[in-house]
């Protein structure tokens, strides 16, 4: 296996089919997956916080500026075209399901699936640059993702525990 195209998903995660392969068919393919303790509803309206910000380092991606911690409930309200994570634009989504982004030649779907209590968030980048190239995005992108995937596990189950504690 090559380092940086998989964090966290398994084999089968790997194998699934998502939106982003039929948008950039024969890219190189680099999955990642966590499990998050609340609701796939409270992870997908988190997944549509990216739309202002990209809870990744915000040193970097934000200089400085920390990402929201407050969800708004509004950025839920989805349009194909939408920007997200000021790059990215949104192509396609179910509501509480998946959503699709792309820039350039690099397409991601985050998919949320109900796991037990709780969600599995899958994301897989698909991106059509040079091999080479392809393959250094995709470490690159695994530093950065791994960072937004954990900052969205810590928020999300946040708000599921205030939740249940009312």
């Amino acid at each position: 296996m090559i380092p940086g195209l998989v964090w966290g998903a398994t084999e089968a995660e790997c194998e699934q089919p998502l939106p982003c392969d039929e948008l950039e068919p024969g890219g190189v393919q680099a999955d990642r997956a966590i499990s998050i303790d609340a609701a796939p509803h409270v992870v997908y309206a988190w997944l549509c916080q990216l739309r202002v910000a990209p809870y990744s380092y915000d040193l970097l991606d934000r200089f400085g500026r920390r990402s929201p911690r407050r969800r708004d409930p509004e950025l839920t309200e989805l349009e194909v075209g939408q920007r997200f994570m000021g790059q990215f634009d949104l192509v396609s989504f179910v509501l509480g399901r998946h959503i699709t982004l792309v820039t350039g030649n690099i397409c991601v779907t985050y998919a949320v699936r109900p796991e037990g209590n709780g969600t599995r968030l899958v994301v897989r980048m698909q991106c059509g640059a040079p091999r080479i190239v392809a393959r250094a995005l995709a470490l690159g992108d695994l530093f950065m993702m791994r960072k937004q995937l954990l900052t969205l596990k810590e928020l999300a189950e946040a708000e599921e525990r205030a939740v249940r504690s009312e």
